[in-house]
């Protein structure tokens, strides 16, 4: 870990250094905070909630803008911390792909480093996200963790707490475990109750709190989103797409050939990396891998894919793309990485019973 932190220490220097040369939200949530005499005029949601964060380390503990970008880009080093540990706590064997950990490989992922190491959304949602994916395995010995991030999670980012709360559900209605009567209550009643008191806000943040049909409603804030997005130079008109075309656009692209600049081709590599490691799951077996599945994989999938086809439909812009998806991919990452353990562990007992019944007919015959 301690090298985890020197690496992702490396892209707070590389983020830093892109911000002095290109248009950076740091700069704005930084300036605003600098001028303001209230804290409380800034207590809300999504940037408004960044700005409240930040205010008392700048107006109160003096901090300047550098530090206030290593203090996120501490918080989405946090991210990383528990990821690590809601991996490695549910998937105990170690696997290898292209010759790499599994882990290590996930881990070291420089567009997932970049956008978590600077003053923005980026690394308190990330770090909210594993913080929540690791308490939620043990809700009772680890409630402080979860109140924390789902309060965190709800702050910075409304809609993705919304696909938090129904993807917890989900796992927890169909994951193989058995459940304890009251853990299931408390989940529920938790992640229930918290969506309906929730329920304006994150309605609001699409305009939708007094529509009266809320499918034509999303379609058509989905529309003048995505046709404001495609506006600028990384656009894409993904109006048109198909769904599966816009969650490939979502997962993987820039793909080289649409690349955004120098940043985007290096994105690009590691959008083939997950195009790789997304084709390890496309196998017969992979739906009743699903189906048997714990909580853990079935919440982590729900989560991924309700939020990536949200988001496919109002993301128009590649750059803004790149950012987004790093909040989500490591669930996506949790759910292949589980997957390819648990075939290693079945060919791994499939060979010792084929030992064992080798050494019987042995001591049979003789």
């Amino acid at each position: 870990m301690n090298i985890l932190f020197v690496y992702h220490l490396f892209f707070f220097g590389v983020y830093y250094t892109y911000a002095q040369f290109n248009n950076s939200d740091s700069y704005g949530y930084f300036g605003r905070v600098e001028v303001s005499r209230s804290w409380f005029n800034h207590f809300g949601t999504s940037t408004t909630f960044i700005d409240f964060l930040t205010w008392p380390f700048v107006n109160i503990l003096g901090f300047n803008y550098e530090m206030m970008m290593l203090l996120f880009a501490w918080f989405g080093y946090i991210g990383f911390v528990y990821a690590y540990l809601f991996f490695r706590e549910n998937i105990p064997v170690k696997i290898k792909v292209f010759n790499f950990d599994f882990l290590t490989l996930v881990l070291f992922l420089p567009n997932m480093h970049f956008w978590t190491a600077s003053l923005g959304k980026g690394a308190p949602i990330f770090m909210s996200l594993m913080m929540f994916a690791y308490a939620i395995g043990k809700p009772k010995s680890r409630w402080g963790i979860l109140i924390i991030s789902s309060i965190i999670t709800y702050y910075v980012r409304p809609h993705v707490f919304l696909f938090v709360g129904i993807g917890t559900v989900l796992g927890y209605m169909t994951g193989r475990e058995k459940v304890a009567l009251w853990k299931k209550v408390t989940i529920y009643a938790g992640m229930i109750g918290a969506l309906i008191l929730v329920q304006d806000t994150i309605l609001g943040m699409a305009g939708l709190e007094e529509s009266g049909n809320l499918v034509q409603g999303f379609e058509q804030f989905s529309e003048d989103r995505g046709a404001e997005l495609a506006k600028s130079g990384s656009g894409v008109d993904m109006a048109n797409y198909p769904l599966l075309l816009k969650l490939f656009t979502f997962w993987f692209r820039p793909l080289f050939i649409d690349a955004p600049g120098l940043l985007g081709l290096i994105v690009s590599i590691e959008n083939l990396v997950y195009l790789l490691l997304f084709f390890k799951i496309l196998k017969k077996n992979f739906l009743s891998f699903l189906k048997k599945s714990p909580v853990s994989v079935k919440m982590s999938i729900a989560v991924f894919l309700l939020a990536s086809i949200a988001m496919s439909f109002v993301m128009s812009n590649l750059g803004i793309i790149m950012r987004q998806k790093s909040m989500v991919m490591y669930f996506l990452f949790f759910v292949i990485y589980y997957y390819l353990a648990q075939q290693k562990y079945d060919r791994i007992m499939r060979l010792r019973r084929i030992r064992t019944l080798k050494s019987r007919k042995v001591e049979v015959a003789t």
